[in-house]
């Protein structure tokens, strides 16, 4: 009697990885997903992300959180800001008489930032992890700002990139003003629920990313032009 075998179903090809950043997809390839953690070239080189607290927040948080606890971080980092500003200022010369901004200047402005948004974040209830006292990235924090370094920068950018950021600011005006309602929602909810509403989560971080992408650029810091939106 012959050998009846069951046929091997045709071999599938092996899945490939997701996408990078700025890489051109393969057959078969997911795309990059939205807001990754590296900032490749095809995406603004201005990054700001903030994990959903999943576990929720405390209910007596609100009461200590949004104020009190951040003392020590705002007294450090007032003395952080005034040498940031210092550095800044050096810098907006040294961009417009060599076209580049100084490396290590970038990143102690580049690291200032970082840690105000870590801060501002926590004092927003965002995350129940205290803030490390720190400018580097930290990635296991659940808020993470990650800025590409520019190559150079025109040497007239300093001169009116102030000027070319104004219609985000006017725009940001409102968004600041819908942020502080989704805040002042947001903390009742915390208290009666332990939860903070996603969709005011996602707007205060969308608001978070766009002003951080808007500080950078009128600060120099990228040639490229913030786009107008909370993603």
């Amino acid at each position: 009697m012959a050998d009846v075998s069951t046929p091997e179903p045709p071999s599938q090809p092996p899945s490939l990885p997701p996408q990078q950043p700025g890489a051109t997809a393969q057959p078969g390839q997911p795309p990059a997903p939205y807001g990754g953690t590296d900032v490749g070239p095809v995406g603004y080189p201005v990054h700001y992300e903030a994990d959903y607290p999943q576990a929720g927040i405390a209910r007596w948080r609100p009461f200590v959180q949004g104020w009190l606890l951040p003392i020590p971080h705002w007294f450090a980092l007032l003395f952080v800001g005034i040498a940031a500003y210092c550095v800044i200022i050096v810098s907006w010369f040294a961009v417009l008489f060599t076209g580049k901004y100084p490396e290590g200047m970038f990143n102690f402005v580049a690291g200032t930032l970082r840690w105000a948004n870590r801060v501002t974040a926590y004092s927003y209830l965002m995350t129940e992890e205290y803030p490390p006292f720190s400018m580097a990235e930290e990635p296991q924090y659940p808020i993470r700002t990650q800025f590409q370094y520019p190559e150079k920068i025109d040497r007239w950018r300093p001169l009116v990139q102030w000027l070319l950021a104004i219609p985000h600011f006017v725009a940001l005006w409102f968004v600041a003003i819908g942020a502080l309602i989704a805040f002042v929602i947001a903390w009742f909810a915390i208290v009666f629920t332990k939860s903070f509403p996603e969709s005011l989560f996602n707007f205060m971080a969308g608001y978070m990313r766009w002003n951080t992408r808007v500080v950078a650029y009128y600060l120099w810091m990228t040639e490229e032009y913030p786009p107008f939106g909370l993603r």
